[in-house]
């Protein structure tokens, strides 16, 4: 696995490639320092997963992630930090980043890489126990301004549930490709780009 590594403090950036390396798994492509960084260490080296700090001088990890995303879709982006905060958690989420975890859980580190380069989700423990309650917000949801009919609402809470496709379209008596069509649609009505933000969206906006 091929990364890149982005973290303010030199020490630490040299210490988490020292003992990432030693796994045998991965290979550290190149360290930067700042956001600015970041993106041109991303543009030039495309790894599989991007290792990044939030807080830094200059252009800040969440800002750094949001350009890479904009212009790479399919980047892995992990975020390791000392900050448990609600607010960077929440901006990570639902820019699309893969993972949060805290440089606490450092035996966590490489299993988190694995994850997010099998592309999955993973957070650390202290931050998956706040998701759902950050995540929830009772506000109504204005469905005709984004052209959401009926029945995809309905096909939204139940890819926020955790539903695959075939249980979607078992429980609603569609097709399978029928339901892919729904998600397709309800995703670029929504400007998200995965089930992932699509179920965080929910419990953001709806339930």
């Amino acid at each position: 696995m091929n990364i890149v590594i982005i973290d303010d403090d030199k020490l630490v950036a040299v210490s988490l490639k020292t003992i990432l390396e030693s796994t045998g798994s991965v290979k550290v492509l190149a360290m930067g320092s700042c956001g600015e960084e970041a993106i041109e260490l991303y543009s030039l080296f495309k790894p599989d997963v991007l290792l990044m700090d939030i807080r830094m001088n200059g252009m800040s990890g969440i800002e750094a992630g949001e350009k890479i995303l904009a212009g790479y879709p399919d980047a892995r982006i992990l975020y390791l930090t000392t900050f448990s905060d609600d607010e960077y958690i929440i901006k990570a989420v639902l820019m699309g980043a893969k993972g949060y975890i805290l440089k606490q859980d450092f035996e966590s580190i490489c299993p988190a890489l694995e994850t997010v380069m099998n592309g999955q989700t993973v957070f650390g423990s202290d931050v998956a126990s706040k998701l759902p309650e950050l995540l929830t917000n009772h506000s109504s949801f204005d469905f005709d301004h984004y052209g959401i009919v009926e029945k995809e609402q309905e096909i939204i809470e139940q890819v926020a549930k955790g539903l695959s496709n075939k249980e979607i379209a078992s429980l609603l008596y569609l097709s399978e490709g029928t339901v892919r069509n729904y998600i397709s649609t309800i995703l670029e009505k929504l400007s998200l780009r995965d089930r992932t933000q699509l179920a965080i969206f929910y419990y953001t906006n709806i339930q």
